[in-house]
């Protein structure tokens, strides 16, 4: 009884093992929240794409410069892609997502 009982009371304070359960779910709904951010998806993939087209244009031919009138098109598309990607990331970082709280019907 008396281990029953330690198990129930630390430090002075009543301990009931269903609130550790509901921690732990409100911990693991709000990493589940931040990894489907989609500004976290979107970021990725302009940073990914951005990254080939940008490599794409540093190594464009004279004949492909020339058919965009002299503009190194792709270096600049992935420039802009890249910049774009990478605000995105930044904002999912400045900025977390805060999971909302399950509604609780009390009727």
């Amino acid at each position: 009884m008396t281990d029953d009982a330690d198990r129930n009371y630390q430090g002075g304070e009543a301990h009931d093992p269903l609130v550790d359960e509901t921690e732990d779910a409100r911990e693991a709904r709000s990493a589940a929240a931040r990894l489907f951010d989609i500004r976290r998806v979107i970021g990725g993939l302009f940073v990914a794409y951005g990254l080939i087209v940008g490599l794409m244009g540093l190594f464009d031919t004279s004949a492909e410069i020339d058919k965009a009138q002299g503009v190194r098109i792709n270096l600049w598309a992935g420039a802009v892609m890249l910049v774009f990607g990478l605000l995105m990331l930044l904002w999912q970082r400045l900025r977390p997502t805060e999971t909302p709280e399950p509604c609780h019907d009390d009727t």
